[in-house]
């Protein structure tokens, strides 16, 4: 074998070797988890005595066989986000004794329906970066609010804050940081609460899986919640037959009025 053979082999060896150990350390080093969730429905059904209800939502942590045990438990962020649409805040002040809005800021489509439920406090979970960087909780959601033609966010704005609280007060807008219960190590369950006045429409509910501070994976599902009986007969005619609709209304109420005079006539 002359010098040059023996060079144009080593090379070829020397290059196996690279590609070899080049997909040899690709294989996982750590433990690599799977998140499945689903809900117990997925499809509410609201009639004219629907005073409120909620859904389950359960899963497991499925590790992958080979992969290296974690040293600390695992955390859960579910996240439930409603339909979107525009919302206004006004600013009330005493002007000559009564009271008027003087100031009103319009968001633009925030969530209609917020829930953010937690194996633990989102500070514990992971850090403040990382709770800004994937939008967890309220506090990091973004509300953008259109502002002198223009869209953004304004830090410690007094609107956003006044539109929290009303959409806590009626049920629409909560966090609770013991939302979700682990049931053993890798199975766990959550309570989605839905208030009497909950919007119908499409819901997102965004899991994700937490361990040493660091999220390792997420999974969604959804769900929708609809109008049924005479609640959804009307909102199908009024979006189907606007017209017709319009006619009906008033027509009722003409033929309501006339009744009453009858009924409360004076001979």
């Amino acid at each position: 074998m002359n010098r040059a053979t023996h060079r144009t082999m080593n090379r070829v060896l020397a290059a196996a070797l690279v590609v070899a150990g080049f997909f040899g350390n690709a294989g996982p080093a750590a433990a690599a988890e799977r998140l499945v969730a689903s809900l117990t429905n997925h499809r509410v059904m609201i009639t004219s005595n629907y005073i409120g209800g909620e859904l389950v939502l359960f899963g497991s942590v499925e590790r992958d066989a080979a992969g290296k045990a974690r040293n600390g438990p695992y955390d859960i962020v579910a996240t439930v986000t409603g339909p979107r649409e525009t919302l206004r805040t006004r600013r009330k002040e005493r002007v000559l004794g009564i009271w008027v809005n003087t100031e009103a800021r319009t968001f633009i489509d925030p969530p209609s329906y917020l829930a953010v439920l937690a194996s633990r406090p989102l500070d514990a979970i992971t850090s403040a970066d990382n709770r800004r960087r994937l939008q967890l909780g309220i506090v990091d959601t973004p509300l953008p609010e259109l502002i002198h033609n223009d869209i953004g966010e304004v830090s410690n704005d007094p609107f956003r804050a006044a539109l929290v609280r009303l959409m806590r007060e009626r049920g629409l807008y909560s966090e609770e940081p013991s939302g979700v219960t682990f049931l053993t190590p890798t199975l766990f369950r959550a309570a989605i609460s839905l208030p009497a006045l909950v919007p119908i429409g499409n819901y997102i509910v965004d899991v994700k899986l937490f361990a040493d501070g660091n999220m390792i994976a997420h999974t969604n599902s959804a769900f929708e919640i609809v109008k049924v009986g005479f609640e959804q007969f009307v909102v199908n005619a009024d979006r189907d037959y606007g017209l017709l609709y319009g006619f009906a209304t008033a027509l009722m109420a003409l033929l309501t009025g006339w009744i009453a005079s009858v009924a409360f006539r004076r001979d």
